[in-house]
């Protein structure tokens, strides 16, 4: 792929996001789901009204920018609530998100073409990104979750563009990653799990390195794959095999960052970063310093409760999340016909009374999800295979180099499972968006499947990719109206909820 069609992939990619994100932005003239939190509370930054609440202020504190610049916008003001605040249009608190998180899907193809340097990878990773429900209903309305993942991705990528160079220039794209990851910690505590991913990374390279110079290994990588054509896998896995021996991924070089780097880039710049952002709310909110905020913040996620429905009925524990079995409404109102008034501030209909549904559904699109699963899985066995059978042919442990796609394996499968695994200890009530920061490696997998699958030589392997990106789009088509909550009937409703735990 040129060049110049990669770039028209990307700018079309951002247009879609974009349209999917802006299009019919204020048709809920109301507070959905936690904006009643988050829109009232960056507001509250403006009006100058002390409050608390239990995350960091950055996500809050975009919230308020965007409120303060739509207020500024004279034909966003035709319908305007007080609910927030203050007067002004629900398009004043919404438009920051819906902009911001149109840029989710390109830095998920910045990212995957760093990996490779393929541009079909990075475009195929971002155009299911585009295509995903929870990523789309986070974008438009006045949440902060999606801040995490922007500001996390950030990091990754820019530490991914930091591997790539040298001198001057590699410090300034870690001191740049090291603020983004400290803005991802300062929306939500959860965007650690971005940094601990960058850590677990930089140890493996090491381990690998080490091990390798302390293990003899006679043979070379180019005589480990002739002996895999010759054993297992065919002359034709053979050559490209060789060929990705011969690619470069920033990966490697990891390790020429010494624990200095570490330290002073992924470490204080970050701690910095997170204690600079607390400031104007530690100004505004006198009750507690610094230190005593965070202990409320303990107290408050202490006190959520157990994680089941007593509790609040979309309570989804970490182990329903990659398999989407709780699904989130973040708005649900009925009325009698297509031509009534949007319901957004009178009492609901009676139960059975209304025709027409708007629903807003916090749920991701089923067949990304589902096979970005699968590819995760099919990743971790790549994994196991290629690091351990050169050890199980020859009987003794053998380190062999990374090449490209094991490179590649290991990003995707550590961050994915370093950003699921610390949600099995949590206790509190959890939503299947706290699977936000960890599923966007789930679609840089199964990204890199149906690039694999698609360059094949093989014409049934490539029919296989196509027909999992057409059930990708196919799905996102069909769920469409929920992520935006464009008026269906009741019998479109329930031929869209295939489950009774999606209701």
């Amino acid at each position: 792929m040129s060049k110049k069609w990669f770039q028209i992939g990307l700018v079309s990619i951002l247009i879609l996001s974009l349209a999917l994100r802006f299009w019919g932005l204020g048709r809920f003239n109301t507070l959905v789901f936690d904006e009643v939190y988050y829109a009232k509370f960056g507001n509250d930054y403006l009006t100058g009204v002390p409050f608390f609440d239990g995350h960091p202020p950055f996500g809050k504190l975009v919230i308020a920018l965007g409120i303060w610049i739509g207020k500024h916008v004279p034909w966003w003001q035709s319908e305007v609530n007080g609910l927030a605040g203050s007067l002004m249009s629900p398009l004043a608190y919404r438009w920051m998100n819906a902009f911001t998180g149109s840029f989710i899907p390109l830095l998920i193809a910045g990212i995957t073409y760093q990996l490779s340097h393929r541009r079909s990878f990075g475009l195929i990773a971002g155009l299911f990104t585009a295509l995903d429900g929870i990523f789309i209903v986070e974008a438009r309305y006045a949440l902060i979750n999606q801040y995490i993942v922007i500001c996390g991705l950030l990091g990754q990528f820019l530490l991914l563009l930091a591997l790539n160079k040298k001198n001057t220039r590699r410090h300034i794209y870690l001191a740049v990653a090291g603020i983004a990851f400290g803005a991802s910690i300062a929306t939500k505590w959860n965007g650690l799990w971005y940094l601990l991913g960058a850590y677990t990374m930089w140890v493996i390279a090491w381990a690998f390195q080490i091990l390798r110079r302390k293990i003899s290994d006679s043979e070379t990588h180019e005589e480990y794959a002739h002996k895999l054509s010759n054993k297992a896998f065919g002359s034709q896995i053979a050559t490209q095999y060789r060929a990705k021996v011969l690619q470069i991924s920033p990966l490697q070089n990891l390790t020429q960052l010494n624990i200095f780097h570490v330290a002073l880039y992924l470490g204080i710049i970050p701690i910095i970063i997170y204690s600079v952002i607390w400031i104007p709310h530690l100004l505004l909110d006198t009750k507690y310093n610094f230190i005593e905020v965070h202990k409320q913040i303990l107290g408050f996620h202490g006190r959520m409760g157990g994680n089941n429905a007593s509790v609040h009925p979309y309570c989804a524990a970490w182990y329903k999340w990659p398999l989407m079995t709780r699904p989130m409404a973040y708005y649900y109102q009925t009325t009698q016909s297509f031509q009534d008034p949007l319901p957004v501030f009178g009492p609901p209909l009676p139960q059975g009374a209304g025709k027409v549904i708007y629903d807003v559904h916090a749920m991701g699109n089923p067949f990304l999800w589902w096979f970005g699963l699968a590819a995760i899985i099919l990743l971790f066995g790549m994994l196991v295979w290629r690091l351990v059978a050169p050890s199980l042919q020859q009987k003794r442990l053998v380190v062999p180099k990374l090449c490209i796609d094991i490179w590649i394996g290991l990003y995707l499968v550590v961050n994915y499972l370093v950003n699921l695994m610390p949600w099995v200890k949590v206790t509190r009530c959890l939503f299947i968006y706290h699977y936000m920061t960890g599923v966007v490696f789930a679609f840089m997998a199964i990204a890199w499947v149906v690039d694999q699958l698609l360059c094949s030589y093989m014409a049934t392997l490539r029919a296989v990719g196509v027909t999992i990106t057409f059930l990708i789009i196919g799905a996102f088509i069909f769920w469409l109206p929920i992520y935006l909550g464009l008026p269906i009937t009741s019998e479109a409703y329930k031929l869209r909820m295939w489950f009774n735990s999606w209701i």
